[in-house]
């Protein structure tokens, strides 16, 4: 004799895989997003903080500048 399908059981194991499926996604673009915010705040810096060494004064005051809108930016962004 055949066997009665459980189409409730059936219905929320797949919301779960779902679910799951899901929030694994969610995790991954949260860690390349961090990654590409370290890269970036992190690049950009050293750069600019060469450029200023290298052109003097006025850039590397520009460069500063640029830093601290780049920490402000940061801390809007975090909840």
């Amino acid at each position: 004799m055949a066997r009665k399908p459980n189409y409730r059981f059936a219905r929320l194991e797949r919301e779960r895989s779902k679910a799951a499926r899901k929030a694994e996604r969610a995790k991954l673009k949260a860690e390349r997003a961090e990654q590409r915010r370290r890269e970036k705040s992190g690049e950009p810096a050293e750069v600019e903080a060469a450029d200023g060494a290298a052109a003097g004064l006025a850039n590397g005051g520009e460069a500063a500048a640029s830093d601290s809108d780049r920490a402000g930016d940061e801390d809007t962004a975090l909840p």
